[in-house]
């Protein structure tokens, strides 16, 4: 397994970053578009929809979200939309972490469809927009989401159980998540967040990074947008849990040797990406 992981993952940044530091940003958009079309398909079948329509509606978001990316709707500025679909994650994750794993089924099967694609597109067109701005404030953004993620492992194996007892995150979704991994997620997104501030006074880049972005805009409040960040983050790995358990499966598809799917790499990124851009827009 472990010499899977590897190789997938050697095989994905062999691709992704030439693409990413590519004169344009449209080699890496496009990347990051198959990976999203190939996201819908995982969605679709994870929600009761056979093989055929899950190839129709990965393909269709493709041609539309290319025929977006055609038209140039990847240089325009969308504070509305972020805001709008931030607000629909801070309502969806409040009603489904709130009634737990059993509530997805209750959502119309079409609703569900829908509320996913949507969510997946718009994470799509806010790393088009975050590259298109700049590489320093794509991957400022993206180390966020691994940092997080790092720290909050590496938290809960050694303090899991020590500071707030028992009580899990979220027993009934995800039995291995601890406040104290959230606790501890937070922690290595502030020491990447000041450490960055400082690489971006030092050297000059093509951008400056998310951290100096909401500095400049909300002065030592930054820290509250980065608990902000932080916790949806968690978010997303816990909504995407949620809707495996329901759909009875261990991992979103087989796409990626050793990591599952598309959508098990990318699930704290989804709500995290638009709210970033909501943060650094200006409304």
């Amino acid at each position: 397994m472990l010499i899977k992981r590897i190789i997938t993952a050697v095989v994905l940044l062999a691709i992704l970053l030439p693409a990413l530091f590519f004169g344009t940003p449209n080699a890496f958009n496009a990347l990051a578009l198959i990976l999203i079309a190939a996201g819908v398909w995982e969605w679709s079948r994870m929600n009761g929809y056979g093989q055929t329509k899950s190839i129709f509606f990965a393909l269709d978001v493709f041609v539309i979200c290319a025929g977006l990316m055609y038209i140039g709707l990847t240089r325009y500025p969308l504070p509305i939309l972020w805001l709008m679909v931030t607000a629909l994650w801070v309502l969806i994750a409040s009603y489904l972490l709130s009634k737990g794993v059993t509530s997805w089924v209750q959502i119309p099967k079409s609703l569900r469809l829908i509320l996913g694609v949507l969510l997946i597109c718009t994470t799509w067109l806010a790393v088009s927009q975050l590259r298109q701005i700049g590489i320093n404030l794509l991957l400022s953004t993206l180390l966020l989401v691994w940092a997080a993620d790092i720290f909050a492992y590496a938290a809960g194996r050694l303090f899991g159980g020590k500071l707030f007892g028992t009580r899990k995150l979220a027993a009934s979704i995800s039995p291995g998540k601890t406040w104290e991994g959230v606790l501890g997620g937070f922690v290595g997104v502030v020491l990447v967040a000041y450490f960055w501030l400082w690489l971006d006074q030092k050297y000059a880049s093509d951008s400056l990074s998310l951290y100096t972005l909401l500095k400049e805009r909300f002065g030592w409040f930054m820290l509250l947008a980065l608990v902000f960040l932080t916790m949806l983050a968690v978010v997303g790995d816990l909504i995407e849990s949620l809707v495996k358990r329901s759909a009875g499966v261990k991992d979103s598809s087989g796409l990626l040797p050793g990591h599952g799917g598309v959508l098990d790499r990318v699930d704290a990124l989804l709500p995290v990406l638009p709210a970033a851009m909501l943060l650094v827009s200006h409304l």
